[in-house]
């Protein structure tokens, strides 16, 4: 998918170019810059050394050597002091420049360290906040596959309200409740604005889940169109026999068309890979994996009976007994319909993320 967060080694990850978090003389060092240096054998030193280091927020490429990526791209991340020193814009720089310097080498998939989040001291936290934005706000321009590395789980926290919310829907959703993380770190902050207080999303009528809708999520630190969660007017015979014989595929182009995006708009939202697009385009009988056609609902912002619909299409269903379906299910009937946000939540809790 275009955007994907994994735990893992970053030197055995297969990509067109893995991203180093260098020191300023990139000969090496501590962290992943010297598992990198380490992985990749004595030719990175070598060609590093003619490069003349690199400046703060800043990128420079070479090649791969002994790793399995073609490229490596030495990014010089800032050290935190506190934040009031132009941290923030000097790291988004850094994941900015890589991505520029990865798209002008052809590349088509890159891998990314937390950069500065080990000895550099910036707050795991607040580093995930940049990587996030900055290759959230480069993807919606570009196709390319990017993925977030983290060493370990540790490097990811969930806002602690907001897991309250979701851990309260799945407990009253699901026969075993969900035990809290040891840790809970900011997630509100994840999209670059203030966590509003959460709540939980009652199910007695769809008025109150509005209602409840409109307080979860602070409307106007994440401004969105409300969608109406009353029922919508009855379909006319036709219109409903005609939709009985639509396929995955023709409902899905019509459902684009109707939003008024261009098909790349669509994708980019969904969090689609471009060549599975054309293929679902060219396919009117095309079956998709249920996180795809999870992803076009959320990017067309579907309510909760038309995402039944989209899925039945492919003959899925958002299943009550499935902590993923309930965690998307939770953020659609909070009209909350970012794929990056609904992508870390489910992270967070252990689910597959949706997208191709």
């Amino acid at each position: 998918m275009p955007f994907n967060i994994i735990t893992g080694d970053i030197t055995k990850v297969t990509a067109d170019a893995i991203v180093n978090a260098a020191n300023s003389s990139l000969l090496g060092g501590g962290g992943v810059d010297g598992a990198i240096h380490r992985a990749a054998g004595s030719g990175l030193l070598a060609e590093c050394r003619t490069l003349g280091g690199c400046k703060t927020g800043e990128a420079k490429i070479t090649g791969g050597y002994d790793l399995p990526s073609k490229h490596v791209i030495h990014t010089v991340g800032p050290v935190w002091q506190g934040g009031t020193n132009g941290e923030r814009e000097l790291l988004y720089s850094c994941y900015k420049s890589s991505l520029e310097l990865a798209k002008q080498n052809g590349c088509e998939s890159v891998a990314f360290p937390l950069i500065s989040s080990g000895i550099y001291g910036y707050p795991k936290d607040k580093a995930l906040q940049v990587a996030v934005s900055a290759i959230e706000e480069f993807l919606a321009d570009n196709d390319m596959d990017v993925t977030l590395v983290l060493f370990s789980k540790s490097a990811f926290h969930i806002d602690g309200r907001l897991f309250e919310g979701i851990n309260d829907y799945l407990g009253r959703n699901l026969a075993k409740p969900i035990s809290p993380p040891k840790k809970h770190g900011l997630f509100g902050a994840l999209r670059g604005k203030s966590a509003a207080p959460l709540g939980s999303v009652r199910q007695e009528s769809n008025d109150e889940i509005c209602e409840e809708a409109a307080q979860v999520f602070d409307m106007a630190a994440q401004p969105m169109e409300m969608k109406s969660c009353r029922a919508e007017p009855a379909q006319s015979l036709d219109d409903f026999l005609k939709s009985r014989d639509e396929s995955f595929s023709q409902l899905l182009l019509r459902l684009i068309d109707e939003s008024g995006m261009t098909d790349v708009q669509a994708y980019r939202k969904a969090n689609i890979d471009r060549k599975l697009f054309s293929k679902i385009r060219s396919d009117v009988n095309y079956k998709p994996k249920k996180q795809t056609a999870l992803a076009f609902a959320i990017a067309l912002q579907l309510d909760l009976a038309q995402t039944q619909d989209l899925l039945a299409k492919a003959g899925y269903k958002l299943s009550d007994s499935l902590k993923g379906d309930l965690i998307v299910k939770y953020f659609i009937l909070n009209g909350q319909y970012d794929i990056f946000v609904i992508n870390q939540a489910l992270f967070a809790f252990d689910q597959s993320l949706i997208g191709c």
